[in-house]
């Protein structure tokens, strides 16, 4: 709910794509498995971005325009490249965050406060 896909992203839905088996018969329907690229609550995929499936875009996460996504991105990250890293962390707002000190950021919008555990930021209540 609530999630920003740009124009032009890729989801893709084939772990393992193959148009044949090794034999050389076509693949059919029931050689396949589909999976998916999951959209958490807020999150946005900018232009041209791909996500190889099966991966997770957290909560309220940013994915760059042009990135390509391979592992699942945690809640509020900011990644980009090829492939996709996280090179900071954004807020609800959008905004990208500042670090206010030790384990703490800050957004400059609204002024909410999140902490940084390791890899994974929550929102202070």
């Amino acid at each position: 709910a609530g999630v920003f896909i740009g124009p032009a992203v890729v989801l893709t839905n084939d772990h393992f794509p193959r148009a044949i088996n090794a034999d050389g018969s076509p693949k059919s329907a029931h050689d396949w498995t589909p999976v998916g690229v999951t959209l958490r609550m807020g999150s946005s995929i900018g232009a041209r971005a791909v996500c190889v499936a099966p991966v997770i875009i957290g909560r309220w996460a940013t994915v760059a325009a042009g990135a390509v996504v391979t592992k699942d991105v945690p809640d509020y990250a900011l990644v980009v490249g090829v492939p996709a890293r996280r090179i900071g962390w954004v807020g609800e707002a959008g905004v990208p965050l500042k670090e206010t000190g030790g384990d703490i950021w800050t957004c400059p919008e609204t002024g909410t406060r999140y902490r940084q555990a390791g890899e994974t930021l929550s929102r202070e209540v």
